[in-house]
């Protein structure tokens, strides 16, 4: 059976990378150390070879001196310089040993050990004859110069190993921190990878979640903690869906209430012009005029269809159903939002709309006519006594694009076919400039407690992107608010109109 990955592991197994650096950087620590020690001890015994030589530089020098001025003291000297090299080569045999051929540290010895015999030699026969003098002193010169070779050959030799030792080292630390940082980053790469950009992912689909977008989470890795943080998420959204539906219709039934003013206003026209009627055919009801009395029923009829239509349109309201797409006048459909919401204006605010009768949409008409009422509700309330509201409304015959300087194109939306501009203008308080990116977040207000749960504009924004469209705002304090609203329109409706 296979074992599901965990994020745990992937950690730890990141940690156990960096352990193992760490036994690495221990391991080149102690390889540096006793390379060092090795450089020390080398130099330790270049400082003998470098003595060695030196001495037997001497010996030459003070050997010349002699040959030349014949002085006891240049004889003394030459000797106890002979002395000093072969008591080094007696005491550092071993080492010395390390750095020639074991026949040449041995000719080494014996030339010294000869070289002082010529030289008392010579001393004894100093008064024979000149030819055998002679003889003996090319014998020294000759015996001289093999010493100084050879010394000289042996500190070549140690410069040269210590030499090696340096570049050997200095290479294993340049291979040594470029593996070191290739296996730093490639660990790094593999947490970035397997850790970090799960974590940053579910990040993102948090963040969209705080924002209002109830989209479910897929698991960006099959780890066992992301997949179960995945599967509470899903479980919250679903939760959330259904709270919020729960609220959305709250919200829908306040909005109902708001309606039912605006209905009481208009069914009171048509009832009266009903009482009205029946009232005048009681009184003629045994007059002969037929005519008189088919045109009163005909007014009867009339304004109870009147009567039937805002029942109806209360009624598609307040109705839960499926989102059904059907062609929507939108003069109508503002003209009779605004007379719903006639109980609800102030005596002083007028609300001029200018909706060509042309402009037909493609949308959900009661969910379309929801989003036009809180619109204009907030904008009644922002008003407060008095006030202007402006409802205009454009078309844009071509399509366009989000980057275009179009004077219409208000709203930062992805590039649409035949679209519609609405513009719902207040010339109210406006809204403070730190408040106005946050009034399509779900749940915030500036109402106090009690006042509105701050989903309205929240709904709007819904409703609208769900039809297809986008919405946004533009307000200063001080000179109103404007919402503008781009929504597409139906091909074959723009061409028949």
């Amino acid at each position: 059976m296979k074992l599901q990955s965990s994020l745990r592991q992937k950690i730890t197994l990141g940690y156990l990378g960096y352990y193992f650096m760490a036994l690495l950087v221990v391991a080149l620590s102690l390889f540096i150390y006793f390379e060092l020690r090795l450089i020390e001890q080398k130099i330790k015994l270049g400082e003998q070879i470098t003595e060695l030589f030196d001495a037997a530089l001497e010996i030459r020098r003070f050997e010349k001196n002699y040959f030349l001025y014949r002085q006891g003291a240049d004889l003394h000297e030459g000797n106890r310089y002979a002395a000093k090299a072969e008591e080094l080569l007696d005491r550092n045999a071993v080492e010395f040993s390390g750095l020639t051929l074991a026949p040449r540290l041995a000719k080494l010895h014996n030339e010294v050990r000869m070289y002082r015999a010529l030289m008392a030699e010579y001393v004894r026969t100093e008064l024979a004859d000149a030819a055998h003098i002679t003889a003996l002193e090319a014998q020294i010169r000759k015996t001289g110069k093999v010493i100084v070779t050879i010394a000289e050959d042996m500190a070549g030799i140690e410069r040269s190993l210590i030499r090696a030792t340096l570049d050997r080292l200095r290479a294993t630390l340049v291979v040594s921190i470029v593996l070191l940082t290739l296996l730093m980053t490639a660990i790094g790469w593999l947490l970035s990878r397997l850790v970090v950009r799960p974590l940053q992912h579910m990040d993102h689909c948090v963040e969209s979640l705080a924002s209002g977008k109830l989209d479910k989470l897929t698991p960006p890795s099959s780890d066992r903690e992301i997949v179960s943080i995945t599967q509470a998420f899903n479980h919250m959204i679903v939760e959330l869906e259904l709270r919020q539906k729960s609220l959305v219709r709250s919200e829908k039934l306040a909005a109902l209430g708001t309606m039912l003013a605006g209905v009481a206003h208009e069914l009171n026209n048509p009832l009266s012009n009903i009482s009205l009627s029946c009232q005048i055919l009681l009184e003629e009801i045994n007059e002969n005029d037929p005519a008189r009395k088919a045109e009163l029923l005909e007014q009867i009829d009339e304004q109870t269809v009147r009567a039937r239509n805002i029942v109806r349109a209360l009624l598609d309201f307040a109705r839960d159903r499926p989102v059904r797409r059907e062609p929507v006048a939108l003069a109508t459909l503002l003209d009779e939002t605004i007379h719903f919401l006639n109980g609800d204006r102030a005596p002083n605010i007028t609300i001029a709309c200018d909706i060509p009768a042309n402009i037909v949409l493609q949308g959900d008409r009661p969910r379309l006519q929801q989003a036009f009422l809180n619109l204009i509700k907030n904008a009644l309330h922002a008003l407060g006594d008095s006030g202007n509201i402006q409802i205009h409304a454009n078309l844009l015959p071509h399509p366009f694009d989000s980057g275009s300087d179009d004077d219409h194109a208000k709203t930062k939306c992805h590039s649409l076919k035949e679209a519609v501009d609405i513009e719902i203008h207040d010339n109210g308080p406006g809204i403070p400039s730190d408040i106005l990116p946050r009034i399509f977040d779900p749940f915030f207000t500036t109402k106090d407690v009690g006042q509105g749960m701050g989903l309205g504009l929240f709904i709007v924004h819904g409703i609208i992107e769900e039809s297809g469209g986008c919405i946004t705002a533009e307000s200063q304090p001080g000179q109103g608010t404007s919402f503008h609203i781009r929504l597409p329109l139906d091909h074959a409706v723009a061409v028949a109109q």
